[in-house]
């Protein structure tokens, strides 16, 4: 009888979307009979040990991203903390080499963990961004973390291959590389039908010092709300708290199963225009407002795309303010693409001796 594969999962420690949307892949590789490991740091790895408590997991050295205070130094503070990350891709690619050297893994599944191959296992690298904006640095960054994906047996896409899409030019190549696999967006909540409680629901995410600084604007602008407002800071720590501010419910986090009934309790969403967020939104058919990540190309540019496409309305950090949530009944809020992602045969990638 053969032994069960193991399969190294490592998402990202920025926010909580890499580790979100690893959940459903974890879920499924449980379905169908292998063992994740899972491997991350920081609140990423925190918020997978609550979803998997039954799981073996261990911490890999820390990126340490931070985003800049100011928008306009987002470049220049990443480009400041690239040795950082170069000193904990290098780390990283130890842990690896050691793990299958001792024969603990079959396989890998890394969401944007740049240094979680090797050559002798299955490697899979998972991203929407094939192409990463960097303003008039595009190009060069776009060429770099394509030659990273090459190092890869197959890069996951999760998005459609064709129009209409979620990713827009971030996740399609004007020339499509073999190694790539559109799987379809992938989500770890359902829609559902649920009362209506809250008219509002706010949920952040994101490295420091942004979030924090979001959190405390919108805190100051729902309080002009008239209605109920549940407010879920993305702060995964030991023990869930909740209390009331004003007119609103706060959670520093929830984990899957009660996030999505929140979800579907709520009228509209305020939250980040991250790419995991984009995907649940539109897995739950929710009518949202978005205000990136100051300085994010990437967010902008996905706020800009869903704005010019009649779906979601944005705003600047900055600028934001609660009447302009007006503009809502304008927009036509986020639709599934009703495509189910055929994991097993994306797993097929494992069954090899």
């Amino acid at each position: 009888m053969n032994q069960p594969k193991t399969i190294l999962v490592a998402p990202l420690n920025w926010g909580l979307g890499h580790a979100t949307r690893c959940i459903p892949i974890i879920r499924q590789l449980q379905a169908q009979g292998y063992i994740p490991l899972i491997a991350s740091d920081g609140i990423a790895l925190q918020l997978l040990q609550k979803e998997f408590p039954e799981l073996e997991s261990i911490e890999l050295p820390g990126y340490k991203i931070e985003y800049a205070k100011k928008g306009k130094h987002f470049k220049l503070k990443m480009l400041k903390d690239s040795p950082k990350m170069v000193k904990a891709v290098s780390k990283e690619k130890k842990v690896v080499k050691t793990l299958v050297k001792e024969g603990k893994i079959d396989g890998i599944i890394s969401d944007n963990r740049l240094g979680i191959h090797h050559k002798k296992v299955p490697s899979v690298f998972i991203t929407h961004q094939l192409n990463v904006l960097t303003g008039n640095t595009t190009w060069f960054s776009s060429k770099l973390h394509q030659s990273i994906i090459n190092k890869f047996d197959e890069c996951w896409v999760p998005d459609v291959a064709g129009k209409p899409n979620l990713s827009g030019k971030l996740g399609h190549l004007k020339k499509k590389k073999d190694n790539i696999k559109y799987i379809g967006p992938l989500s770890r909540l359902q829609k559902t039908e649920e009362e209506k409680i809250y008219d509002i629901m706010v949920i952040l995410s994101g490295p420091e010092p942004q979030r924090t600084f979001l959190e405390n604007k919108l805190f100051d602008e729902v309080k002009h709300v008239k209605g109920k407002v549940l407010f879920v800071r993305g702060k995964v720590e030991n023990k869930q708290e909740t209390f009331d501010y004003l007119n609103c419910k706060v959670y520093n986090f929830m984990q899957s199963d009660e996030l999505e009934k929140a979800f579907n309790q709520s009228e509209l969403v305020i939250s980040r225009s991250g790419y995991t967020t984009i995907m649940d939104l539109a897995k739950l058919e929710k009518k949202a407002f978005f205000i990136p990540t100051p300085g994010q190309y990437e967010q902008v540019y996905l706020a800009k795309r869903l704005k010019k496409h009649g779906l979601v309305p944005f705003e600047v950090q900055d600028k934001f303010s609660i009447e302009k949530l007006d503009k809502v009944p304008l927009y036509k809020g986020l639709s599934s693409f009703n495509q189910d992602t055929d994991f097993e045969k994306l797993f097929d990638l494992f069954k090899g001796e």
